[in-house]
């Protein structure tokens, strides 16, 4: 009896062991083929991150040169050579930095065009969209007409852009290059009044009330 039972024993493992085998023939090349898919996607997402550390470094690379070349018009130009990033906070980096450059090097039309690109990338943070809206404003006095400056600040003079004071103290100056004392002292002491206004800005806009004629409130 117990070799009838060894004898079904080894018989019935020499069946699954064939159904293994059948199972292994008909359906091994899923697993191999798995296998292989996971081994090479992950030499692809390597082969990618070792791509982009590379170009991210050979940016790095070129705007470092770029900053420490001799002169500004040397700087300028190495500066508009350094490839774009491809994120929204390399780009912003970049376009002030050129712009920056483009100014040091009176070139005020490369700054502007630097800061127009800049203040119409929707990707780019919105703080830094409208400081590239307040800098060309700035930038572009004595070239941009008074009313396009005057109009470019009107969405930075929402309540509770971090940049309202300043655009206010920027309109106040377009409003004396069109003729209009009136509207600049206006516009001049309501700054003052503000609670939000530094003591450097309020020291400057004083002066312009001061040299607009206008009176000084005495606290």
């Amino acid at each position: 009896m117990a070799n009838e039972d060894s004898f079904i024993n080894e018989v019935s493992e020499e069946v699954r062991r064939d159904k293994l085998y059948g199972l292994m023939r008909r359906y091994g090349w899923i697993a191999i083929a798995a296998v292989i898919l996971i081994v090479g996607g992950a030499a692809a997402f390597e082969w990618q991150k070792s791509k982009a550390r590379t170009a991210a470094q050979a940016k790095g690379d070129a705007l470092v040169a770029a900053l420490g070349e001799n002169t500004p018009e040397a700087r300028s130009a190495a500066l508009n050579e350094v490839p774009v990033n491809d994120t929204p906070g390399g780009r912003t980096v970049l376009a002030l930095l050129q712009a920056a450059g483009a100014v040091e090097a009176d070139d005020t039309a490369g700054a502007l065009a630097a800061l127009e690109e800049l203040a119409s990338d929707s990707d780019a943070p919105a703080l830094y969209r409208d400081l590239a809206i307040l800098k060309s404003v700035i930038i572009g006095a004595g070239e941009t007409p008074p009313a396009e400056r005057a109009a470019a600040l009107t969405p930075l003079l929402q309540p509770g852009n971090p940049y309202r004071l300043l655009a206010l103290e920027q309109r106040a100056f377009a409003e004396v290059e069109q003729g209009d004392s009136d509207a600049a002292l206006e516009t001049l002491t309501g700054i003052l009044a503000d609670a939000e206004v530094t003591e450097d800005l309020r020291r400057r806009v004083s002066q312009l009330i001061v040299a607009l004629g206008g009176a000084l409130e005495q606290g």
